[in-house]
C-alpha cells in the first residue's frame, strides 16, 4: 500500500477533517437516542438519510440495518492514479466495512450533555462510535469516487443486533449483505487504549461465547434423609466445581476454554431437598476447532459427574458466536493503513478477549480483520465497556474514519 494508491492519503486526511465536526454531532445524536437490538429504526433512518444526501444509494434491510455500495464494480476500469503511469487499472474486488448500531439495556451514567434520553438504554459499548466511523468513512470514500480516486468497490454494512444471540450479522448474511464481498474490516472501541492507537492481532482476538444451562431433578425430600432421594443441591455443587475442571483436562488448554457459572437456583427452605435446581453460565473458547466439539465434551462431563447421585439431568448448550479470527493478510493491510494515516507508532499488539463478537460470523465466509480502536484520553481514566459510565475521547471518530477509509481504498 503506497501513499498514492487507492486515493491519496493526504486527500483522505483532508476529507476526514472536513467531516470531523459533523461526525461528532452525529455521534452525540446517536448516543442521546440509543435503540436496543433489532429496534434501531431511528439510527437506520439517520444513516440512510445522510448517505442519500451524499448521492449514495443505501439498501435497507428487513427490520433494521442497511448496506450501501460505493465505487466501481469489481473488474471495471479503475481510477487513474498518480503512480499508475497514467493508465487506468482494473478495480480489485469488493471490500466491506462493518458497523453495529444497537445499544445496551443499561442506564446511562456518563453525565454529559448528550447522555441517553431513553431510560434504561445506553450506548455503553461504543456502537455509536462504530456507526459514526463507518458513516464517515463512507462519506470520504464517496468523495474519492466522485473525484476518480477510488479504484475498488466498497460496501458499508450497518448491522443491527450485535448484543444479542442470534446476532444481527446472521440477518445480514441471510439478506445477501456479504454477497460479492472479498474481505471485511471493522473496529471496536477499546477504552483501555489511548486515542490515536489501534490494537491489532493475527488469529483469535475474541472468544466463542455459548450459553449453558444444566437442570437437575429428583423426587426431593427432607435434609435429614438425603439417602432416600437424589440430592439436587449437592449434585449441582458437583457440576459447578467439577465440570469446568473436566473441560480443562479434556480440551487443549491452548484453546482458551473457560466455563463460568453466572446463576444458580435451587430450593427455598433450609431443611428441604428441592426437586429441581438449575445452574446457568457461559462457555467460551478461543479456538474454533475446539469450540466445534466442546459441546459434546460438556454433555458427557455433566452426565458423568452427576451419575453417582441418582438424579436426572438435562443439559442445554446454545451455540452463540465463534471466535473472531483475524486473517494474517488482512491484518497486515489494516496495519499498513494505520501506519499510513496515523503514523508508525499507532499500532499496538492487543490482548485476546473472552468476550464474544458476532463479527466472527462474517469471517466464516470471507477473510477480514477487526482492530481495537483506542478511545482513552492519554493520561485519563480507563473505562470498561458495558458500563453506564463509559466515556470516549471523540477524536477516536476521526482516527477510525481515516483508518477504515484507507484500508477500504486499497
Amino acid at each position: 500500500m503506497t501513499a498514492t494508491s487507492g486515493g491519496s492519503t493526504a486527500r483522505i486526511d483532508q476529507l476526514a477533517t472536513r467531516y470531523a465536526d459533523e461526525l461528532v454531532a452525529v455521534r452525540r445524536d446517536v448516543h442521546a437516542h440509543p435503540e436496543v437490538s433489532r429496534a434501531e429504526h431511528r439510527t437506520t433512518a439517520l444513516v440512510a438519510a445522510r448517505l442519500r444526501a451524499a448521492g449514495l444509494e443505501p439498501r435497507l434491510l428487513e427490520g433494521t440495518g442497511l448496506v450501501c455500495d460505493i465505487g466501481p464494480e469489481p473488474g471495471a476500469r479503475g481510477a487513474v492514479l498518480p503512480d499508475d503511469g497514467g493508465g487506468p487499472a482494473p478495480a480489485p474486488g469488493r471490500v466491506a466495512l462493518r458497523a453495529d448500531m444497537d445499544a445496551l439495556p443499561v442506564q446511562d451514567r456518563c453525565g454529559l450533555p448528550w447522555a441517553s434520553t431513553v431510560s434504561g438504554v445506553a450506548h455503553a459499548c461504543g456502537h455509536d462510535v462504530h456507526t459514526t466511523a463507518v458513516l464517515g468513512a463512507g462519506l470520504v470514500l464517496g468523495d474519492l469516487h466522485a473525484e476518480g480516486l477510488l479504484r475498488r468497490r466498497v460496501r458499508l454494512i450497518f448491522q443491527p443486533a450485535e448484543e444479542v444471540q442470534p446476532g444481527g450479522s446472521l440477518d445480514v448474511l441471510a439478506a445477501g449483505g456479504l454477497d460479492g464481498v472479498d474481505e471485511i474490516y471493522a473496529v471496536h472501541c477499546d477504552p483501555k487504549t489511548d486515542v490515536g492507537q489501534v490494537g491489532t492481532r493475527i488469529g483469535p482476538i475474541t472468544s466463542a461465547s455459548d450459553e449453558v444451562s444444566v437442570t437437575i431433578s429428583s423426587t426431593g425430600g427432607h435434609t435429614s434423609r438425603p439417602h432416600l432421594t437424589g440430592d439436587v443441591v449437592y449434585a449441582l455443587g458437583q457440576v459447578i466445581t467439577q465440570v469446568p475442571a473436566v473441560l480443562g483436562r479434556r480440551l487443549d488448554p491452548r484453546s482458551g476454554v473457560n466455563l463460568t457459572w453466572g446463576a444458580v437456583h435451587a430450593g427455598s427452605a433450609h431443611n428441604a431437598i428441592p426437586s429441581t435446581g438449575t445452574v446457568r453460565g457461559t462457555l467460551r473458547c478461543l479456538d474454533v476447532r475446539a469450540w466445534e466439539f466442546a459441546g459434546q465434551v460438556l454433555h458427557d462431563a455433566v452426565e458423568q459427574v452427576v451419575a453417582p447421585y441418582e438424579v436426572e439431568v438435562s443439559v442445554h448448550h446454545t451455540r452463540g458466536v465463534p471466535p473472531v479470527e483475524n486473517d494474517e493478510r488482512c491484518t497486515g493491510l489494516l496495519e499498513a493503513a494505520a501506519r499510513d494515516v496515523l503514523g508508525p507508532q499507532s499500532i499496538v499488539l492487543t490482548e485476546q478477549s473472552l468476550g464474544g463478537e458476532d463479527f466472527a460470523w462474517y469471517l466464516t465466509k470471507v477473510p477480514g480483520s477487526m482492530a481495537r480502536l483506542g478511545t482513552r484520553t492519554p493520561g485519563g481514566r480507563s473505562y470498561d465497556i458495558h458500563q453506564g459510565d463509559l466515556q470516549v475521547d471523540e477524536r477516536a471518530i476521526g482516527v477510525a474514519v481515516r483508518l477504515l477509509a484507507r484500508v477500504a481504498a486499497g
